[in-house]
């Protein structure tokens, strides 16, 4: 059996079938390891951004919980200042009466004179049952001498020493609900921020992915680089971001 003579020319075009099959397989395994990087680290970033989205929605939670606390203990401070508001005017009320009929601010009219309360008189006997943080507008009032003095003011609720501790605390906790939504509404954009990030890394997952199917070279370049254009992009918007452990 004689042995088949191949041509010169015909030796030549299998040299070089040969080695554009070598090249091509290298330049198939060149992509394929850079598309196994690019699927990877996508990957790990999708469900890290993932993870992200999902501790940040806890701390919005969260904050609105404690913020509906807040308003809620601001509610109840907010009430208990009304009904001892309510409890100084009817004192005050009952007490102005008694000293009237004592002619008690008639005599207070004296500027050098100084408010006692006499616990044997009914004025005295109210006085001392004044709310401890009340008594201080009264004898600044007192102070004024209302009874001759067109310039005093015309009750001690007018008076800068007059505070209801539980009214400043009702303002203190609706405050402190108000950072707590606004807390809480900061997390949640941080959430959606994530969310989007997290979309962003799914579809570089979907450019690197496809890009494998593709037969030829430019459509495998374009659509990896694509890919990694938003995985880049992604990386370095995701770094700016907060992060929440």
């Amino acid at each position: 059996m004689s042995a088949e003579i191949v041509p010169e020319d015909r030796l030549r075009d299998l040299e070089v079938a040969e080695e554009k099959r070598a090249d091509r397989g290298r330049l198939d395994h060149h992509f394929e390891l850079f598309e196994a990087i690019i699927l990877s680290i996508a990957a790990v970033l999708a469900a890290w951004t993932g993870f992200q989205a999902a501790k940040w929605s806890g701390v919005q939670a969260n904050s609105y919980s404690q913020a509906g606390a807040s308003r809620v203990e601001s509610t109840r401070a907010s009430t208990r200042a009304g009904q001892e508001t309510t409890v100084d005017v009817i004192a005050f009320t009952q007490w102005l009466q008694a000293a009237e009929a004592e002619g008690l601010l008639t005599r207070q009219a004296d500027p050098n004179a100084v408010y006692v309360p006499d616990p044997n008189v009914l004025s005295g006997f109210l006085y001392e049952r004044f709310r401890p943080e009340f008594k201080p507008a009264v004898d600044a009032w007192i102070a004024t001498r209302p009874r001759t003095n067109a310039s005093a003011p015309p009750t001690p609720f007018a008076m800068p020493e007059y505070k209801v501790a539980a009214a400043a605390e009702a303002a203190r906790l609706e405050q402190r609900a108000e950072e707590q939504s606004a807390a809480a509404r900061q997390a949640n954009q941080r959430s959606d921020n994530y969310v989007l990030m997290t979309i962003v890394f799914a579809t570089v997952l979907f450019f690197a992915g496809i890009s494998s199917k593709m037969d030829t070279f430019r459509a495998r370049t374009l659509l990896l680089g694509v890919g990694t254009t938003l995985l880049v992009g992604a990386v370095i918007v995701v770094l700016t971001f907060p992060k929440e452990v």
